[in-house]
This record gives C-alpha cells, structure tokens and sequence, in this order.
C-alpha cells in the first residue's frame, strides 16, 4: 500500500483528505506544518507527499525541500489557492510534480496522485535500460519483468535471438532494447518485416544486386544484410520468408557470407539476427513450411513477449503511457482518463494486444473535446462489471508489491548486499530502503 504525506493546517479539510485518500487504497500520514513534515519525512516510509503552499511558519517550498533532500525520487504534489498559481510552477522548476489549484475534484485529486506514483515506479524499474539508451518498455507485472530479466541476459551476448509473441506484443521494442543493451548498439539496426515486402523483391532487398543483374537494375545496391554489418538485423514475422530464401539466410548464418543478385563475388557480413513470429515455427516446420535447420539456428536464445491478458495490471501504467505520449504529439492539452474508461480498459480482452490499446488511446485523444476521456471516447465493445475490476485492481496490487520486492532483491545481489549501494541503484533514500525492507519482510 503506497502511503501519502498530507501536509495541511486547517483540520477539516486534512481530514476530508484522509478520508478520501484511505477510500482510495492509500495509507495516510498528517501533518500540520513543515517542521512536523520533515520529523515524519525522517522517522518514516513515505512514497509521495501533498502539501499546502500555505502553511503557517515555513511553507510548502520548505516541505519540497526536505523531501528532495531526504529522496530527489519521491514525488511532491503541491496544493494552492488560485492567486498563488506562479509560487506553484515555480515549485515545480524546483523539483515538485505538480500542482492543484483549490477548490478540485477528489477524483482529479486521486488520478493526479497515482500518475505521479507510477510515473516514479517507471523511473526506478526501467532504470537499466533508461541508463543504456534504450526504448522503455512499460509495467512492472510479473509476466512482462521475467522477459526483461531474460532480455537484460542475452542481450550483451553475440547469440541469435528468437523472438515470440502474439501480434501487438511489442516484439520490434524488445529487438530494438537487445540491440540497444549490446556491444554493437553503435552500428546500425536494420529491421525487415517479412510479411510486407513483396515476395518478388525480398531477395532484393535481403542481399542487394548488381548493376544489370535483371531488367530495371542501372545501379548496384547493397542488401539491407549488407547495411547491417557490424550491427543487427531485425526479421519480423520470419516465418513468411520462401524457402528458397531461408536456404540463403542460414548461409549468411553460419558462414557469415552472403552473394548480391547477379555477382560472383561473396562478401563477408558480421550481423546479429533477431527474428521475431507470432505463428507456431514448429508447427510450420512439420508442415515443410520452414526449414529445420533453419529453426534451430535461429532458436539459439528464445525470448518469449507475454500478451496483454497475462500482464492486466500493465494496462493502466501503458494507458497512461500513450496518453501522455499523443497529448504531446497532437498537441491537445492535458488529458485524463475518468473512472469510467480506466474500468473499460481493465474489461477488455484485448486480443490486438499493446497496439489495440496504444489505437484506443490515440482514438480518444482525438476523440475527446475536453479534459476527462470516456468510455465513448475509446470505442471498445463492453464494460466490466464494478466485481471484474476489483479483482483486476487487486492482482495489480498484489503484483506491484511483488516486483517492488523482487526488484530490491535484484539491487541488493548486484551491490553484494551493500545497502547504501542498493539504495542508490534504485533511486531513494537509504531509510527509505530499509524501510521497504522491513514492509516486505526481506532480510
């Protein structure tokens, strides 16, 4: 249970807090002041604190400030009055979240305060591969954290990665975080989608051609194999590839060789392969669809990219994700997801996987004149009933707690058990370490 820091003088509405925060799954602290703030601050687990900007002797900047000097992770939201709205956004040009202006909606209140909890958990659980430059992958759940434990393995080895997944999984993200994680992330990474090229023209652009190597070729080309070299190359939906020229790439496999149409020449390429399916590579091996040797060549290291259905606690963390991501891009203000919709998300099955959502997303952006997105504004077919969602809220909990815990762990194997090192690898304080330490029962 994430706990909140209220730091508020008037009684009245500290206690309207406490009640709405606890109704809302927070466990809530009070303070009355900043000087009382900085004792709970020291003495206690806290993972975000709401504060006045008025407050009697030192104001909310204190708070801020000792916060930040105690964990820079945690994530401060500051309350204000409508004349005190540029003290605010000078608070967050000092390191504050964000702020809401008096009098606000408990709901906008409660949103604002989980997105700026998760925002801080993404931070802390992607920080290997944010160190590394590589895309984020979002969520915390167990299913997606086991194929991040797999990818942070294989992906300083030179191995050749097969990659597995229902469509919309996201396997093209995890290609591009291997190449990104490994000794070759400086040297280009070519992706081919194998279903989209033209049968007649994948060998073409597999391994280039020379000039009047066929009707129409004035020019020598170079294959994208070719442009790969010392780098990655990216086979999505392998699969679709003929045989004719899964015979031509396992060559460039094994003997790390290659031939353009139309030359005697064979020229030496050094690539990582990746390939990625959604189909049963199995099933098209005994169909003598795809070859064998093939397959065990390119099945050296399998990663397999967990579906949306197994990783239901990741939907809320990946809604908030896009839409923060087209509220930049179209350019349309701030926007939020209402109650409503987060329970419409939580109810679909998804079978598009992260792409199906990542599309409602972007359709309710769009779609939504104001502030706060609808169910209407998504276009999913049906709404899960209020019982589906709290056993979907409570898998979530239970999961976040678990991958917190596993993720300490992880920080406390690779720093030898070094707490401070720890505590710094995973971006907050050290009481705040022990203090998870002791939630979670971790010796």
């Amino acid at each position: 249970m994430d706990s909140i820091l209220v730091v508020e003088d008037h009684q009245s509405m500290a206690q309207m807090l406490k009640t709405v925060l606890q109704g809302a799954g927070f466990q809530v602290l009070l303070a009355r002041d900043a000087l009382e703030a900085a004792k709970c601050l020291r003495a206690q687990r806290v993972d975000l604190v709401l504060t006045d900007l008025k407050l009697p002797g030192q104001d909310g900047m204190e708070v801020l400030r000792v916060s930040r000097e105690e964990d820079p992770s945690r994530p401060v939201v500051m309350m204000t009055a409508y004349g005190s709205i540029q003290k605010a956004v000078q608070a967050m040009k000092q390191g504050a979240y964000d702020f809401i202006t008096k009098p606000f909606d408990t709901e906008h209140l409660v949103m604002l305060l989980r997105r700026a909890l998760e925002a801080q958990r993404l931070r802390a659980e992607n920080l290997l591969l944010k160190e590394a430059s590589a895309p984020s992958i979002v969520g915390r759940s167990r299913a997606l954290q086991e194929a991040l434990r797999m990818l942070q393995r294989i992906a300083p080895t030179k191995g050749t990665v097969l990659i597995l997944g229902e469509s919309g999984t996201g396997k093209e993200l995890f290609a591009r975080a291997i190449h990104a994680l490994s000794p070759r992330k400086d040297a280009p990474f070519v992706p081919i989608n194998c279903a989209a090229i033209p049968r007649e023209l994948m060998e073409a652009e597999l391994f280039g051609y020379e000039r009047g190597a066929f009707t129409g070729a004035e020019a020598s080309k170079p294959g994208r194999l070719e442009l790969a070299h010392r780098g990655t190359v990216f086979f999505d939906e392998v699969g679709e590839l003929e045989l004719a020229l899964q015979a031509k790439l396992l060559r460039v496999l094994q003997e790390g060789e290659l031939q353009r149409i139309g030359s005697v020449k064979t020229l030496k390429v050094d690539v990582r392969v990746i390939a990625a399916s959604n189909q049963d590579l199995e099933a098209l091996v005994a169909q003598g669809r795809f070859r064998e040797d093939l397959y065990y060549r390119l099945n050296v290291l399998p990663l397999r990219v967990p579906p949306l259905r197994e990783r239901p606690e990741d939907i809320p963390l990946l809604a908030e994700h896009f839409l923060a991501k087209y509220t930049r891009e179209l350019k349309t203000g701030p926007k939020e997801l209402s109650q409503e919709a987060l329970r419409c998300l939580l109810g679909h099955r998804w079978k598009g996987n992260v792409r199906e959502l990542q599309n409602a997303i972007e359709r309710a952006v769009i779609l939504c004149d104001g502030g706060l997105i609808m169910p209407e504004h998504l276009g999913l077919e049906g709404t899960p009933s209020r019982q589906e969602v709290e056993t979907l809220q409570e898998v979530a909990r239970s999961a976040q707690r678990a991958a917190e815990a596993e993720h300490i762990r992880q920080a406390l194997a690779r720093t030898g058990g070094n707490k401070s090192k720890a505590a710094e690898l995973l971006g907050v304080s050290y009481k705040t370490l022990l203090s998870k330490l002791k939630d979670y029962g971790i010796e």
